[in-house]
């Protein structure tokens, strides 16, 4: 098991797993919390620098930690799974967080504010408005789409003139209003007619391959 771990180790971090050394702040870690369970699902490791070297952790305190993060800085609240290791006489806790069934997650911040919040890459990044609108569509049945509203079918025009395209963008070129433009948006993604693609934690909107 060591082994596997620290092979997992030696990729780095991902949009599935996240290093850290300690947990000192139940905020923080609820942030990314939320972000896997909002995606599809992660593993935390704790104990592990930024650069993947092993630095150990107290297990205790940090399962204690996790604990109070998921159940009280996440709304649902989030059950989370931990095992520990030992490597080189380290203990390194592996905290395992499902893709979540009651979509979208907020983590509260030290203002006691709830925000959403969404795996990108290695980042565990604010939830767009278009992003938050397609995570409370997850919760309901994907079937196929049956028909396009007008504005819907000039979206879908935009991407013949250009590949990736911004919301403010497609808000401009198109006329409408953003908050209409967010909620076409997310149906487009929902049923998977459109992507979200980002390029330094931007997003953007292209076609489904």
């Amino acid at each position: 098991m060591a082994n596997k771990l620290l092979r997992t180790i030696a990729n780095g971090e991902n949009e599935s797993l996240d290093f850290k050394q300690t947990i000192s702040d139940a905020h923080k870690i609820a942030k990314t919390i939320v972000a896997f369970a909002n995606h599809k699902g992660g593993t935390l490791l704790i104990g592990v620098r930024d650069n993947g070297s092993i630095c150990g952790t107290r297990s205790e305190d940090d399962k204690y930690m996790l604990e109070l993060a998921g159940h009280f800085y996440c709304e649902p609240k989030i059950d989370i799974a931990v095992k520990e290791h030992e490597i080189d006489g380290k203990t390194v806790l592996e905290a395992t967080i499902e893709a979540g069934q009651n979509k979208p997650y907020y983590a509260k911040d030290k203002d006691g504010k709830w925000w959403v919040y969404y795996r990108v890459n290695d980042k565990s990044l604010q939830a767009s408005a278009v992003m938050y609108q397609v995570l409370r569509k997850q919760n309901r049945a994907h079937t196929e789409i049956s028909k396009y509203s007008q504005l819907e079918a000039a979206i879908l025009q935009c991407f013949k003139t250009k590949a990736e395209w911004r919301l403010k963008e497609l808000s401009e070129v198109l006329g409408i209003k953003r908050n209409r433009v967010v909620y076409s948006l997310a149906k487009l993604i929902h049923f998977d007619l459109l992507k979200v693609v980002f390029h330094n934690q931007e997003e953007y909107y292209a076609l489904s391959a």
